[in-house]
Order: C-alpha cells, then structure tokens, then sequence
C-alpha cells in the first residue's frame, strides 16, 4: 500500500503497515487472551461497517514527531469501536493523549522526513470500506503479526 511504503521511505524504523490503531500496545497475559479476544468479537458484532475516508496530512509536532494521513469520514465510528475496544474487561492502559484517529506515515525520524511526508501526501485521498479489525500481537522478538480479524457487523 502507498502509505505503508512511504513510512518505510521516510526511514521510519517501525514502518508497521498502514492501519489507523484502536487501541495500542496493551500488555495482556496470555491466559486473558479468550477473554479479550470474546469481548472484541462481541464489539465486532455490535459495529457496522462503515466507509473511511482519509485525506491530507497533519501532524502532532511539536509534541510527538507524527506526520499522519487525517481521516475525514469515519472519525465517530473510529472513536465508537475504540471506546468500546478500551472497555474490555481487564484491560487497563494508561493514555497518553486524547483518541484521534489517524494513519501515520512517518514517526521519529529527522525533521527533513517529516516534513517531506507531510507535503508529499499533501493532496493524499482515498475511500474505502471497513468491514473488520484486526487483532495484532507482538511477542518482543519479531514484527507484529495479525492474530485474528473480527468482522463488523457480525
């Protein structure tokens, strides 16, 4: 995908691919796994799929070193599936920062790159259905790796 492979061209060390996060990196023992994962599929079920829209750049410089890809339609279904993503029993993570819904393309990398994701993508537009989310894990040697994908709607 086009912003997947701009994160890597910015030199961005994680360059993870394209995704706008419901909820981040969040410890969970692997006994609560069954648990999370039965609560996501009831959230899944309880959420229609909808029609994301992203479009231009912003960014959260100075504070974080972000240039972003902005979603312009979808935002109120991105907070209502994170919201209810944070209330799984037994999750407790602490946040930094308000939700917004986003897609990163360039994190921590030198100002030059930012800045040049931030006006190449300028004019970045593209329109598609969601109709799942994933389940990432990461198991501190390798890459994320997708766990498993909940289909909205059911």
């Amino acid at each position: 995908m086009q912003l997947t492979r701009r994160r890597v061209e910015a030199g961005d060390p994680l360059a993870v691919p394209a995704h706008v996060t419901l909820l981040g990196p969040t410890e969970i023992p692997t006994a609560n796994l069954p648990i999370v994962e039965r609560h996501l599929a009831s959230v899944a079920a309880a959420h229609l799929p909808f029609t994301l829209h992203l479009r231009g750049t912003g960014t959260f410089r100075p504070v974080t070193q972000v240039v972003f890809v902005a979603v312009a339609a979808g935002i109120s279904e991105c907070e209502l599936l994170a919201s209810a993503i944070a209330a799984t029993p037994g999750l407790h993570r602490q946040t930094r920062f308000p939700y917004h819904p986003h897609v990163t393309v360039a994190q921590d990398v030198a100002p030059e790159a930012l800045d040049k994701a931030y006006e190449d993508l300028a004019d970045f537009s593209a329109m598609f259905e969601v109709e799942s989310f994933t389940l990432f894990s990461h198991s501190g040697q390798a890459r994320w790796q997708p766990r498993r994908d909940f289909r909205l709607g059911g």
